[in-house]
């Protein structure tokens, strides 16, 4: 296991500034992600990382050891791609041991790493089997399977999942969360998926326009969001964001800010009331059943649309007239610049 500490990391093509200045500490053994819109430098700052890219300018260590100028094969990094990048012509225990094969790596000791990573991630059976006698998420394992015999210090992820149907994904997430477990080695994780990023994650850095936003825990970050983007980035379905004004009703207790110019409000959080002074009016305009719960989709008299997820079979019919409310405690308060004020 190895710690990687980055310090005001940039990374340039021609004049274009891609990554802006990131300062970031991931502790040995911790499992962070990288997560944020397409475009916003998660990608190229983990290829930074594992040495497929430059650094322009900054510091990169791991384990200690300042890696600015190291080759990536000498970094003790494993990388997963998003493509399996597997060779068609060799087998599973081959594509496996391939990089051990180029270190010159003996056969019986390449071997037998093959098999404990094969062991590891269920493969015993399929290590004489070809790519394309696999599935997508058999497939996923090999490629996992190729890092992981390499012993890396840290484990480097770029999206692997998002080739994968949505159930394999589900299935995939838990295999890497319970990979994490059992090896315990450092593991940074790539995606824009913010469902993936909320279940995987000892520590989520949020990213926007190669700048880091928020860097925190889950429960941190749906709970105390710093910023409007994190705020609504964090969270499916995304936070409402309503003029502050409503805030008196919605929550007509809570004493408003003095540079509040926006209340947020997550779905999961407004309660459908009988209309009243006191609560928020609204229109119902469409009702998205999904078994557990209902998405309500509710017009404002200003014509926004806000969204509120409730555990009822049974809600208001589309052209009912309700109101809204919620608890002080769960009501998010943003300033002009969209940083969170209390």
């Amino acid at each position: 296991m190895a710690d990687v500490v980055l310090k005001d990391i940039r990374k340039q093509f021609g004049a274009t500034e891609i990554i802006r200045g990131v300062d970031l500490t991931v502790d040995e053994g911790e499992f962070a992600v990288f997560v944020g819109p397409s475009g916003c430098g998660k990608s190229t700052l983990l290829r930074m990382i594992s040495g497929l890219e430059d650094v322009s300018s900054g510091e990169l260590h791991i384990g200690g050891r300042r890696m600015n100028d190291v080759q990536a094969a000498k970094r003790g990094v494993g990388m997963v791609f998003q493509s399996y990048a597997l060779y068609p012509h060799l087998n599973v225990r081959d594509n496996m041991g391939f990089g051990l094969k180029v270190r010159k790596v003996p056969v019986d000791e390449r071997d037998r790493r093959v098999r404990e990573a094969a062991a590891t991630l269920k493969l015993d059976a399929l290590l004489d089997r070809y790519p394309r006698q696999l599935s997508g998420g058999q497939r996923q394992r090999v490629a996992i399977g190729r890092a992981i015999v390499g012993s890396p210090d840290v484990f480097l992820f770029d999206e692997p999942l998002s080739n994968l149907d949505a159930e394999l994904r589900v299935h995939m997430r838990s295999e890497i969360a319970a990979l994490h477990n059992r090896l315990k080695t450092t593991m940074i994780y790539v995606t824009h998926d913010q469902i993936e990023a909320m279940t995987l994650a000892d520590k989520i850095v949020v990213l926007r326009d190669g700048l880091v936003e928020q860097i925190g825990s889950p429960r941190d970050l749906y709970e105390k969001p710093n910023n409007v983007f994190v705020a609504q980035f964090i969270g499916s379905p995304r936070m409402n964001l309503l003029p502050a004004a409503e805030a008196k009703l919605i929550s007509p207790t809570h004493a408003l800010p003095a540079s509040a110019v926006s209340v947020g409000v997550r779905p999961e959080h407004l309660r459908v009331v009988e209309p009243t002074t006191d609560s928020l009016s609204a229109t119902v305009t469409l009702n998205e059943y999904t078994g557990a719960v209902t998405l309500m989709h509710v017009e404002l008299p200003g014509g926004q649309t806000c969204l509120v997820v409730d555990d009822k079979r049974d809600m208001p019919p589309i052209g009912t007239r309700i109101g809204l409310t919620a608890d002080k405690d769960n009501l998010h308060f943003f300033d002009a610049d969209g940083r969170a004020v209390s």
